[in-house]
């Protein structure tokens, strides 16, 4: 079985990777981390010799400070309600220590950002929102959200207090919701709908109750969408929500009750796939480049921190062309799921095409955080909702049988070798050299002062690199189909 193929293996990375991961001599040595897509290597720890000299090799990868990007937020997953409750499953010694592996910054993998839905998502232990019943002045935390969300936030924030959340609802109030915008019938359905423009004071009223109440618990919510996957009508919770709504809902309404409230929580637009046409190409027709039209919006776009996307459609091009047209906006990534669709989950596969793709793809296209799908499953793809997912993988799958026996999946690994060398507050910095099809790599300043670069082969033969920065070199020699981390 695919669950306990690995387990042995993994557990045997334990002791060892947590003495090298804090074990760095940044003043002589590299530290290096080695994933190869046939697991020969798991976040294998290496240090690498740091010398002096510099070189102009063809396969010497130079990096210039001089030049700087996007600042980075972190890495990380969504911690959702069914990741919840299969990490509370867990005996608490255990989930302890997983989450330190994931979210230490100094002895784990260093995850810094995470998702969590406001309200239910198509991952949830059940449907709701935090006013179900009419009226706002009917807001509360749900009871869910208390049993399961919040133990969990508190036991990551212990480990690690700098991790930053970011929220997204994938539904309001049904009482919010209307048929369509002519008919403005009621609409009372968990799936699919519209946001009645008569409550766009209420729903903002109910972000800004949202973030107050969460911020009360010790959770200070870094930045909220406004709704995940606008255009999607299908999903087990779900909203259809053009451009041109939430242009309006921003600038009438959630931009203007977040100043009056002295909310500092950053509004990110949009939260959906690069092509914008999904799920019915002719309805979505106009909402191509729906960011850049609500930033054609002065009142609306002053409220605006930036825009995330997900990947289940189009390319990460996207991104760079919506920076080219608003440099000052900044760019997500928030969604990427591994499951057995098409010719099912392969490590080797969903490793490469993620590093390439999500990783290091988006980061070189001035994304500044990166997030994939559920941190934790089941076996069994569970707990997920009716007309939700029940293909997905977590980054991690846990067994139901014991929730003990776990695997991590590609996603697991891809995040940390980003997290683990890119630090929040880093600058992406300019590289040049080495350009060889097939090789992929990204690098930082980070706040600290150390460098790190991340570095995917996915050729089928070993490459040669050196390299270099500030007259201090390496060599290392990085093995076909892997991502190499490297931090000094």
């Amino acid at each position: 079985m695919r669950i306990s193929k690995l387990t042995t293996h993994m557990a045997g990375l334990g002791l060892a990777t947590s003495i090298l991961f804090s074990a760095c001599t940044a003043q002589k040595n590299v530290n290096a981390f080695v994933t190869t897509a046939d697991q020969s290597m798991v976040f294998k720890p290496l240090s690498i010799p740091l010398d002096n000299g510099s070189s102009a090799d063809a396969n010497t990868i130079v990096l210039n400070p001089a030049v700087k990007f996007q600042e980075m937020d972190g890495f990380g997953a969504a911690i959702t309600g069914s990741t919840c409750y299969n990490l509370l499953k867990m005996k608490p010694e255990d989930r302890t220590a997983l989450l330190k592996e994931t979210f230490d910054p100094v002895d784990g993998l260093g995850y810094s950002y995470i998702r969590i839905s406001m309200g239910c998502s198509d991952f949830s232990m059940d449907e709701y929102t935090h006013c179900d019943s009419v009226g706002i002045e009917n807001f509360a935390i749900h009871e869910l959200d208390k049993r399961d969300l919040f133990p969990i936030l508190k036991e990551i924030l212990a480990i690690n207090p700098k991790v930053k959340i970011m929220s997204s609802p994938w539904t309001p109030p049904i009482w919010m919701k209307v048929n369509n915008l002519k008919d403005l019938k009621p609409f009372p359905s968990w799936v699919d709908g519209q946001l009645n423009p008569a409550y766009y004071q209420d729903y903002a009223t109910y972000f800004v109750k949202f973030i107050q109440a969460m911020e009360k618990e010790g959770f200070m919510i870094e930045s909220t969408t406004i709704q995940n996957e606008p255009l999607n009508r299908g999903n087990s919770a779900s909203l259809f929500m053009t451009w041109q709504e939430q242009r309006d809902f921003i600038k009438t309404a959630l931009g203007p009750a977040f100043k009056a409230a002295g909310i500092k929580t950053k509004i990110v637009a949009y939260d959906h796939n690069y092509n914008y046409d999904y799920p019915d190409k002719e309805e979505c027709a106009d909402q191509v480049g729906y960011p850049e039209h609500i930033y054609a919006d002065a009142d609306a776009a002053q409220y605006i921190d930036g825009a995330a996307f997900h990947a289940y459609g189009g390319d990460k091009s996207e991104m760079l062309r919506i920076h080219t047209v608003r440099p000052d906006k900044n760019l997500y990534f928030t969604e990427i799921s591994i499951g057995e669709w098409g010719d099912g989950y392969s490590f080797a596969n969903d490793l490469m095409w993620n590093m390439r793709e999500v990783g290091i793809g988006t980061i070189n296209n001035f994304c500044k955080a990166v997030m994939v799908w559920n941190l934790m499953l089941d076996e069994n793809h569970a707990p997920y909702r009716p007309h939700g997912c029940n293909m997905c993988l977590g980054a991690i799958d846990i067994s139901s049988k014991d929730y003990k026996t776990m695997v991590k999946n590609s996603h697991y690994y891809a995040m940390g070798h980003l997290s683990k060398v890119i630090k929040p507050g880093a600058f992406r910095i300019e590289t040049k050299g080495m350009q060889q099809d097939g090789v992929y790599y990204t690098a930082v300043l980070n706040p600290d002062g150390t460098y790190g670069l991340v570095l995917q082969n996915d050729t089928d033969a070993e490459v040669d690199i050196r390299v270099s920065v500030d007259e201090q070199t390496f060599n290392c020699k990085v093995p076909s189909r892997s991502v190499s981390s490297f931090i000094w």
